[in-house]
């Protein structure tokens, strides 16, 4: 059960192209977000769209991938941890963000 403590598998669609970072390291950074849809019927049944924004980071060899096949609304699905990191802004404020880290990445669709 260890495997199943902190897992995050979606499936979803790209909601801009990726952000390619290449650190001084060597490393490669790709940022971006997908949208997950979720519908429902209402009390009056009609039908209802819910949709999620996830913020998505991966390292090296996926991320080279992502920067070469990966572009807005390119569907994917993808599997990784959730992290959480926070930072001060300019006006000192501390601030969050929680993040999926993808471990694994598959390309759906066309």
């Amino acid at each position: 059960m260890n495997t199943l403590k902190n897992k995050v598998q979606l499936i979803g669609n790209l909601g801009n192209d990726p952000e390619i970072i290449n650190l001084e390291s060597g490393k490669t950074l790709a940022k971006f977000s997908i949208a997950t849809n979720d519908s429902y019927k209402n009390a009056s049944g009609e039908k209802i769209t819910d949709t999620q924004w996830h913020n998505i980071v991966a390292w090296g060899k996926t991320a080279e991938i992502i920067e070469k096949y990966l572009t807005k609304g390119k569907e994917i699905a993808i599997e990784g941890k959730l992290t959480t990191r926070s930072w001060e802004d300019k006006d000192g404020m501390k601030r969050y963000t929680t993040e999926v880290v993808v471990n694994e990445l598959l390309m759906l669709g066309k």
